[in-house]
């Protein structure tokens, strides 16, 4: 694991991705993109021989770190037997990966409809629950993202929404809550949870609940900053939805498979709802994959009359030869209940120390091996350190903190007012310390800004 400087090679590279590669969400001509030549475990290295402690598993999908040698043997095993083939036949990978997800998966979601990714998962839970329901709406969080296709970008409640937002989706957005920066002048978690269902109930009488097919969470919002609901919210949404025959969907692709501490974070509040979407780390990332998990009344809407949608590469065998062995794996080496210990060990305590010591970290939040940091300008006002959806010089702090971690040789997950600590389920206790060292540095490069 020992990187050796090819700085001709990764200067072709550059070049060659310069010339032709449109990346997402971003202006072409105002990124600078690392060329990365090797990974393995918790890290990646560049062309000059630079290793860095990746502090965003990807994004957030590497939740057994680069290249594990057994999911890497299943994919090579899997392409000798049987590289592909098409979704409407019985396929041992896929039989297989099925019954894995449904083993863990809470209640009685017990099919798997395969998907490429967390964003098409999203688009067809919400056609399921439209047909299941013969009803138009869905309601979605503010602070959310839910994917990049048509749908899922209008059910996302951030501002990578707004340039494609047709305002004619059937999306009503509404407040979840978050009681650092409370829409419901709440002082406490029970404040907090009363009033935001009630905010909700609210908006469902408004809107009309036989307009309504479906309600879609992120169990835990993952980019938007890692905001555990406080006690009885989801258990208070969930009986929202079975009062007005909504739909209940929870968007697991970033919090699932043992993120959380959990094989999901469902779990944590033991709530089922009626369809959960995953990608991510069901094979962490190796192969595209994600899915949607029925529930027994869903599935039964679709016994005898068709499902209306379908991809030709649903259940790749590929793909899912790497979700079987990955979940093996984390079964056999405790990858999720390493995520716990030291999630409750090590990372919360030491996050905490932190910003007891640091003026620029206004809150921690998280669980298992999904933190956030809220900076900020001022505990006391709690004035975030950049304004929302900064860009260019009024983010010029956030990407000082950035390039501080980079020069420790920490990669940091950065956005907007946050930098998230969402390493590896599998990572080390000495790698977490030294990824927290280096994020001691960095903030000292935030307090900067401070006032």
């Amino acid at each position: 694991m020992t990187p050796q400087p090819q700085p001709e090679v990764g200067a072709a590279v550059k070049a060659a991705d310069r010339a032709h590669v449109f990346h997402s969400w971003s202006a072409q001509e105002l990124i600078d993109p690392l060329a990365v030549a090797g990974a393995e475990g918790s890290y990646f290295w560049d062309y000059d021989g630079n290793r860095y402690l990746d502090f965003t598993s990807g994004l957030v999908y590497t939740n057994i770190g680069y290249q594990h040698p057994k999911v890497v043997a299943a994919i090579q095993e899997q392409a000798a037997k049987m590289t592909t083939f098409a979704p409407a036949f019985a396929i041992e990978a896929r039989s297989e990966a099925a019954r894995l997800i449904a083993e863990r998966t809470p209640g009685d979601l017990d099919k798997i409809f395969f998907t490429n990714a967390g964003a098409d998962a999203v688009e067809h839970a919400v056609r399921m629950a439209r047909l299941h329901t013969g009803r138009p709406k869905v309601l979605s969080a503010y602070r959310s993202y839910h994917g990049g296709t048509q749908q899922a970008v209008n059910l996302t409640g951030d501002p990578r929404r707004w340039a494609s937002d047709s305002a004619s989706a059937g999306v009503v957005h509404f407040w979840a809550p978050f009681l650092y920066r409370s829409r419901f002048y709440a002082e406490t978690e029970e404040q907090e949870t009363a009033r935001a269902l009630e905010h909700l109930e609210t908006t469902i009488a408004f809107e009309g609940p036989a307009t309504i097919a479906a309600i879609i969470l992120e169990t835990i919002p993952g980019t938007a900053g890692i905001m555990v609901p406080p006690p009885g919210y989801l258990a208070g949404v969930r009986e929202i939805c079975d009062k007005h025959g909504i739909v209940f969907i929870l968007d697991e692709v970033m919090a699932g498979f043992g993120r959380t501490g959990e094989w999901f974070a469902a779990d944590l509040f033991d709530v089922t709802p009626d369809l959960m979407t995953f990608a991510k780390g069901v094979n962490s990332g190796y192969v595209p994959l994600g899915g949607v998990a029925i529930s027994g009344a869903i599935a039964e809407t679709f016994g005898k009359r068709p499902y209306p949608g379908g991809l030709t590469y649903s259940g790749h065998p590929l793909a899912c030869a790497a979700a079987v062995a990955t979940i093996n794996v984390m079964a056999e080496e405790g990858v999720v209940d390493n995520a716990r210990h030291l999630g409750t060990a090590v990372l919360e305590p030491a996050l905490r120390e932190l910003a007891a010591r640091h003026p620029s970290v206004g809150e921690v939040r998280g669980v298992g091996m999904f933190w956030a940091l809220e900076l900020v300008k001022n505990k006391e006002t709690r004035e975030p350190l950049v304004p929302y959806n900064a860009a260019g010089e009024a983010n010029a702090p956030m990407a000082a903190f950035a390039a501080a971690a980079k020069k420790q040789g920490l990669w940091p997950f950065v956005n907007m007012n946050r930098t998230h600590v969402v390493p590896p389920c599998n990572v080390g206790e000495a790698e977490l310390k030294e990824g927290l060292a280096a994020l001691d540095s960095a903030l000292s490069v935030a307090d900067e800004h401070t006032e």
